[in-house]
């Protein structure tokens, strides 16, 4: 296995068994997938029309100052990957479905962000470098995985997370697409899970969503910062 490394300023790298899903969750997953594969030349543009930073905002207190290792899953089209590395953090994104990560390299050349095809829950591919990483972001992503699913997700960030490290998520609250299967989410939900795993919830807030036609079907989120302890 290797990463696909692109080259904005400054050099480095990332150096470093997982969770078996069940067929029934192999299945859904290939459904998402799938339905992000067929979406994504429309997707795309819709992805890199929203503004990083405005997106990041509401948690804005809580993103590092000084350069780190963060890793963005879910990283889509690199937007916001890209976005962490102009600001001299180095960025591992973690894309599995081939068309939006093939765009993101594309859009997105940085020599501070590298990527990797990888999935949850289990990130085995990621897991397998033995890196730590001191931001976790996952944007847009935990609402579609079910509830197994994110229970066996959250060792893996544990796992991923250097000490004090912090992960910065969003839960989507409202209807999704047929072809990408959300499911619903609660943030004390997704407390509990993050306690028991090793960590301590930093942050909550609320927002309307940064895309019109979601604002118009009535989607909102909910912004989670937890630190690994």
């Amino acid at each position: 296995m290797s990463l696909t490394k692109i080259a904005c300023v400054g050099e480095g790298s990332l150096r470093g068994g997982g969770f078996q899903t069940k067929p029934k969750e192999q299945v859904l997953k290939s459904i998402v997938l799938r339905g992000y594969a067929d979406a994504a030349v429309d997707l795309i543009e819709a992805y890199e029309a929203v503004s990083s930073a405005e997106l990041f905002a509401p948690v804005r207190e809580h993103l590092p100052s000084r350069p780190v290792q963060v890793l963005d899953i879910g990283a889509g089209t690199g937007r916001d990957a890209a976005w962490f590395a102009a600001q001299s953090h180095r960025v591992l994104a973690v894309e599995p479905v081939d068309a939006l990560r093939n765009a993101g390299m594309a859009r997105h050349w940085c020599s501070r962000l590298s990527w990797i095809k990888d999935t949850l829950p289990e990130l085995s591919q990621t897991l397998a470098l033995g890196a730590k990483f001191d931001l976790i972001v996952l944007s847009a992503v935990w609402h579609h995985l079910d509830r197994d699913e994110r229970e066996a997700a959250f060792p893996v960030l544990r796992l991923l997370a250097s000490d004090g490290g912090k992960v910065v998520m969003s839960l989507r609250h409202g209807p999704g697409v047929q072809s990408r299967p959300v499911y619903p989410v609660r943030a004390s939900d997704t407390e509990a899970l993050a306690t028991r795993s090793g960590f301590a919830k930093l942050g909550e807030t609320h927002t309307p969503s940064a895309q019109k036609h979601n604002q118009t079907s009535g989607v909102t989120w909910t912004w989670l910062v937890f630190q690994a302890a």
